[in-house]
């Protein structure tokens, strides 16, 4: 592996460029969290057009694949058909790395690469991820509880690229 990169959210389409696979990387500022209950809602907006009233912008942005909830934040699994399947067009919309954990198919990679984002997997350790919280809110369907979707304000959260330029670390 490489030297540890800081990346500060919401990033630059060079920074996204520069990355690699198998980088370890410590990722600071503004990112969202989603799962398989609302990123589907979100894309939906992409669809429809109506991500333009959003209050949130997609440009430069994270998705955690974690639900928000007192007991803190941990990764679920990418692979979830409601999560890789939305990877896409959110990346279209602006999105750049998408965190969680889990291989994902090749075809997702591709679309990665199309859509100049990339992948990166976290350890599940909550504990050690709610600590480094510096301030959170819900952005948009308040009513989905804990799956709501959510804006966070992070410090150091460290994380692997596992898909960049659509390599993947699971090919390795």
């Amino acid at each position: 592996m490489s030297e540890k990169k800081v990346l500060n959210f919401p990033i630059s389409d060079e920074d996204v460029a520069s990355l690699k696979v198998g980088d370890t990387v410590l990722i600071n500022g503004r990112i969202f969290c989603g799962r398989d209950a609302v990123l589907p809602r979100i894309a939906k907006m992409i669809e429809d057009g109506s991500i333009n009233q959003a209050p949130f912008d997609l440009q430069g942005g994270l998705i955690f694949h974690t639900a928000v909830s007192p007991a803190g934040v941990g990764p679920t699994s990418s692979n979830k058909y409601e999560i890789e399947s939305t990877m896409g067009i959110l990346s279209s919309a602006g999105i750049r790395m998408h965190l969680g954990k889990g291989e994902l198919k090749k075809e997702t990679a591709e679309i990665l690469k199309e859509n100049k984002a990339v992948y990166a997997v976290i350890p599940p350790v909550t504990a050690t991820l709610t600590n480094r919280i510096v301030e959170r809110k819900v952005v948009a369907f308040e009513q989905l509880g804990m799956e709501a979707f959510n804006e966070l304000i992070v410090k150091d959260y460290p994380a692997v690229i596992a898909i960049a330029d659509g390599e993947s670390i699971y090919d390795k």
